[in-house]
């Protein structure tokens, strides 16, 4: 791993931080994160088609760790992911809860699932709260009773030749680059990349941001609206 991501990897939330961001939806991570105008508003989070498979399940948090992988032919040399363990000890270096990031590299990705049933509880055990990748996923009946959450940008049927073609490094899934020790926030609406320097701050921002909402929402529903009055609500934003 490069420097960015050996420093990435050591700086982790206490459990208040982590526990108040992870109480938040996407939306208002979102919202409170462009507050801070440390990036573009089109920029940190997934913005192409990624499908969240259980979304009734409330956020996941967690620190990335990142594979590159491809299915549509067999591996040149080595074995087919599922009998890879070896990036294993890659994953436990990461922090606490994890979310494990696989890049399918085929032209045309998610000719073969890189999670099933089976991976879903073996990730579980290692430490894993979800899955973000742009190819397949599969067993999804199997998977929703272990509240192992997962984004994939389709589904399959079959493994096909899933094999590994990278441990670690950059990836790029649904517009968004994701390096090992991100910050990862998701629910139904997609994933959010956390700034961890702003990450203390987010809930009181996003606190104050609901409270405005609701005020908006609450004048728009009651007998006291007016055109001009929701104008001047809004010019307080």
């Amino acid at each position: 791993m490069n420097t960015r991501s050996t420093d990435n990897l050591q700086r982790v939330l206490n459990e208040d931080e982590f526990r108040s961001l992870k109480a938040l939806d996407s939306c208002a991570v979102a919202n409170a994160i462009e507050r801070f105008h440390v990036q573009l508003r089109n920029e940190g989070h997934t913005v192409d088609e990624l499908t969240c498979c259980f979304p009734e399940m409330p956020p996941v948090l967690g620190y990335a760790m990142t594979l590159a992988v491809r299915s549509g032919a067999p591996p040149t040399k080595g074995k087919v992911f599922f009998e890879n363990t070896d990036w294993w000890n890659v994953l436990l270096a990461v922090p606490s809860p994890r979310i494990l990031v696989i890049q399918d590299m085929d032209r045309t990705p998610g000719v073969g699932a890189v999670v099933g049933e089976v991976h879903a509880a073996i990730l579980q055990s290692l430490g894993c709260v979800g899955l973000v990748t742009n190819g397949a996923v599969r067993d999804l009946p199997h998977i929703q009773p272990l509240g192992f959450q997962m984004f994939s940008g389709t589904l399959s049927v079959s493994h096909a030749y899933s094999h590994l073609v990278r441990i670690g490094g950059a990836v790029q899934i649904g517009g968004l680059e994701i390096s090992p020790g991100d910050l990862l926030h998701g629910d139904l609406h997609g994933i959010v990349r956390v700034p961890k320097e702003l990450a203390s701050r987010i809930p009181a921002t996003a606190a104050a941001l609901r409270q405005k909402e609701e005020e908006i929402i609450a004048y728009c529903q009651s007998k006291a609206f007016t055109i001009e009055g929701l104008r001047g609500l809004l010019a307080g934003d």
